[in-house]
Formats: C-alpha cells, sequence, structure tokens
C-alpha cells in the first residue's frame, strides 16, 4: 500500500495528525483484498465457493477470513449454515458493513456533493450544497463543516475514512489540489478536510476516480472482465476529461491527469484561452447555458438551474433546444472516437450528464462517433451510475484504501 503523508496541523490545545494517504484506484492483489472483495460483492458466501471465486487456496481463504474476522470487517452467518455441515468453514460469511460507513465529497465548479457509503459501496444518502466562493480556506472549512452535520445522522456508525474528489491538478500525496476554475492554488484539500473531520483522507483527480468506480463498484454484466485489458472512460458535464485504466488499475501520471479541454472541434465558441472551437467552450454545461441564452432559449441568470432548463425545453418539444442538445452530442460522439482510434483501448465507457440527461442525444453520439472512427466497433457503453457518477466517484477514493488493503487500513483508522 501507498504509503501516507502525515500532516501535523496545531491547535489551541495539542497538534492533531492528519493522514493523508493516496487513493488506491485499482483492484487489490493481495489475499486479504480478494476475500474481502468478494464478500462485498457476493456475501454471504462459503469458503469454498470463495476459493473458486478467487482463485486462492482453501486454507489461504481461511486464514484472510480468520484476519478479517478479527479486524470486524467481516462477520459470519451461522443461520445459513447448510443443514449437515459441520465446522466454522462451512459458515458464510459477508462484508460487516452495519457497523461502518465512509464519506466521500465530490467538489464540482459549481455543486458540491457529499455521499455516505457503507465498505461494500452501497450509498446510504447523499446531499449537495452549491461549491462555496471565495477563498480557499473558507471554502473548504464551509465543505467540512457541511459534510461533518451530514455524516452526523448516521450516528450509530463509525466513519472509516473520507474521500475526495475533484477537478484540477492532485497531489495524491500532500492532498494539495490546484484548481484554476475555483482560483484555488496548493489549496490544502487534505489537510483541512482530513483534520475537521478526523479520519485519514485521500484525495483524487475526478476523472480517475470516475474510472476507479467502474472497476471497483459498478456490478458486473455476465462476461465482464474489468480487471482485464485496457479502457478509456470520457466525462463530459461542467468540463471534459478522460483517464485510461491498465489490467485493473487506473492510470494516474505523477504529474496528474492530462487535459483534453483544449481540444479543437471546429465550433465557433470562444475559449477562456483565446482560441475558437475548444472542447470545454462547445460543450460543457456552461457553454451550453450560452448558447441557449444567445438563441432564445433561455432568459434566466442562474446557472444551476439553468442547464436543467434546457433540457427541459428540448423534452417538452422546443425544437431549438433540441438541435442545440443534438449538436452537443455529435461533437461529442467525433472527439470520443478521436480518442479511442487514439488509443484503441478494449473498450469505452461515457459518464457525466452530458450523455445521461438527455437520452434523445445519444443516437446521435452514437451516429458521430461511427461515422468519425477508422476502427472496428468494440464494447462502448454509457456508465451505469447515470446522473450519479458524481457520488460513485467520491465514494471510491473513500474505499479505495480498504478495498486495496484492508487490513491495514484498518489500523490505520484504529490505531493500536
Amino acid at each position: 500500500m501507498s504509503s501516507a503523508a502525515v500532516l501535523t496541523r496545531p491547535t489551541p490545545r495539542t497538534a492533531q495528525r492528519v493522514q493523508i494517504v493516496p487513493p488506491e484506484l485499482r483492484v487489490g492483489d493481495s489475499p486479504s483484498a480478494a476475500v474481502f472483495r468478494v464478500a462485498c460483492s457476493r456475501g454471504p458466501i462459503a469458503r469454498d465457493t470463495a476459493a473458486k471465486a478467487t482463485g486462492l487456496s482453501t486454507a489461504t481463504v481461511n486464514r484472510q477470513v480468520a484476519a478479517l474476522l478479527a479486524e470486524g470487517l467481516l462477520r459470519e452467518r451461522g443461520d445459513l449454515t447448510a443443514s449437515g455441515a459441520v465446522g466454522r468453514p462451512r459458515v458464510p460469511f459477508e462484508a460487516n458493513h452495519e457497523p461502518y460507513l465512509t464519506i466521500g465529497i465530490h467538489i464540482g465548479a459549481v455543486v458540491t456533493g457529499i455521499v455516505a457509503s457503507d465498505i461494500r459501496g452501497k450509498v446510504l444518502g447523499a446531499v449537495e450544497i452549491a461549491t462555496p466562493t471565495g477563498p480557499q480556506q473558507g471554502a473548504l472549512a464551509q465543505i467540512t463543516r457541511s459534510a461533518r452535520m451530514f455524516v452526523s445522522r448516521w450516528h450509530k456508525r463509525k466513519p472509516l475514512w473520507v474521500g475526495v474528489a475533484l477537478g484540477g491538478r492532485v497531489d495524491a500525496t500532500t492532498g494539495r489540489v490546484d484548481h484554476p476554475r475555483l482560483g484555488w492554488a496548493d489549496a490544502p484539500v487534505g489537510a483541512v478536510i482530513g483534520e475537521g473531520l478526523g479520519l485519514p483522507v485521500s484525495v483524487a483527480a475526478h476523472v480517475e476516480a470516475m474510472a476507479a468506480s467502474e472497476l471497483l463498484l459498478a456490478p458486473q454484466r455476465p462476461g465482464d472482465t474489468p480487471a482485464a485489458g485496457t479502457s478509456l472512460y470520457f466525462y463530459a458535464r461542467e468540463t471534459a476529461g478522460v483517464a485510461v485504466t491498465i489490467d485493473g488499475r487506473v492510470h494516474t501520471p505523477s504529474s496528474g491527469p492530462g487535459s483534453i479541454v483544449h481540444l479543437p472541434t471546429g465550433s465557433s465558441a470562444q475559449c477562456s484561452c483565446g482560441a475558437r472551437g475548444c472542447l470545454e467552450a462547445t460543450v460543457s454545461d456552461r457553454a451550453t447555458i450560452t448558447a441557449a441564452r444567445d438563441a432564445g432559449i433561455l432568459t434566466d441568470t442562474d446557472e444551476r438551474p439553468a442547464i436543467a432548463a434546457v433540457y427541459r425545453a428540448a423534452a417538452a418539444g422546443s425544437i431549438p433546444a433540441h438541435e442545440l442538445l443534438v449538436e452537443r452530442a455529435r461533437v461529442l460522439g467525433r472527439t470520443v472516437a478521436m480518442l479511442r482510434d487514439l488509443f484503441n483501448p478494449d473498450r469505452v465507457i461515457l459518464g457525466g450528464q452530458a450523455f445521461t440527461e438527455y437520452p434523445a442525444g445519444i443516437p446521435h453520439v452514437a451516429e458521430a462517433f461511427a461515422h468519425t472512427s477508422s476502427l472496428a466497433r468494440k464494447d462502448i457503453r454509457i456508465t451505469g451510475f447515470g446522473n450519479r457518477v458524481q457520488e460513485f466517484a467520491a465514494g471510491v477514493v473513500s474505499l479505495s484504501a480498504l478495498y486495496a488493503d484492508p487490513l491495514t487500513s484498518m489500523r490505520r483508522t484504529f490505531p493500536q
């Protein structure tokens, strides 16, 4: 497991240690991770069935189950033991999900989402707040207060970890972030949120986290092997981004994720960089709102509900609104095709509200993709998380260390 950066921040009475742990955006390969994963996804499960599912020996499964039971991450289900079975190895086990939760925070350019998940990755509840404006320290303090109030609803559960997903340049080791859109520079995201919640904290780039959620949290379809081969995850909403997974691990460049926001699209949209036709300036929610106002589709000035108003107008039969969203869908389809041909991954996953909020646009994405791509069609799909991709991205960051190394993570949360 990656080493944690332990920061000490003085308080009026004492110094508090903040454990900042780089997220493990991968399918864990240790025996304990394999057993815990099968308990979360398939429990209650018998030990011999778990051995077949993980490829481990029954003796190894027995040892890992014993260790995970001791740490409180598993529980046995004696009530489900087969009639006539003898001995504890015949007792099914499952994730001990009821005593715990993790906290995920997705900090968006406009909206911040806070989500509570159990250790199986099941969402217990979520809330959204407007992303605070103003100085970064005050904004982070406000987000932390909101998260603390939200988590207090589950007073019978023990919080284990907090995960933060956001755009910009993320230093996962220190938890510091540069986010030009928010005006943040070297913002101590991990330190402020970790200290405020009193928990180990992991911070990740949000599109990489979304790709990890497909690996670790998405229900698997028959024949799926998400840990094998390569995947390209393409996200579009208020911004656009991509992430690549290779053999069960999200590729996380040491200098931070790459950017596709200035890819040329051929449109006439003016970008903040001074050029015309950049991808984000063409397909983002903000760009769509601007185009809708220019076309007379919108007249309000509140950005947050305005994009929803565009979707509502199109669904209600507005031809200008529909054509505007269709043109965005075509640009997205062409861009995805270009990137797919460049990387030639085994599968492509499309996520974000630019795809999921207007289903009538999907055939136009597919058509533009087919006309642009020069490669044979493989596995291309829309994320199964729908409009909740941000929730699951934040949730997987809060769970990633636990999934990669469950025993060490519990000892980190509950030090002796």
